[in-house]
């Protein structure tokens, strides 16, 4: 698992951690059980805070990506396919939001964008 952390991006780099992390396991790049990288050694490998390091594992054990064990380390939990496709669903409908937003003041509305995410769907 390659980590990249951009500073200059507006997302905080505990998010971006989290981001990255949650791709690998939806992606099955990281499986039920696996073990992440010590909180200290990804901290030192990214050159983040090992607290920037902590909330992000913090948050990926409360949306239930994984299980933190005290003296063990943290691991891939087991996955709940309709909550992933749920997360999922919910992260979609964000990104269309901010879609539609950017659309409106050039007069794109939502019917031109149906047409577009049809168009794309036909491709694949």
């Amino acid at each position: 698992m390659n980590i990249i952390i951009v500073n200059s991006a507006e997302v905080p780099i505990y998010e971006q951690i989290m981001n990255q992390i949650k791709a690998a396991i939806l992606s099955g790049e990281l499986k039920e059980g696996d073990v992440l990288p010590s909180v200290r050694g990804l901290a030192k490998d990214l050159n983040v805070s090992v607290i920037t390091t902590r909330k992000a594992y913090d948050g990926l054990e409360a949306e239930g990506f994984t299980i933190n064990m005290m003296g063990k380390g943290s691991f891939v939990a087991p996955q709940n396919m309709e909550l992933l496709r749920e997360t999922r669903l919910v992260e979609i409908e964000k990104k269309l939001v901010d879609i539609i937003e950017y659309a409106k003041p050039v007069g794109i509305l939502g019917k031109d964008l149906k047409k577009i995410i049809d168009e794309l769907g036909r491709e694949e």
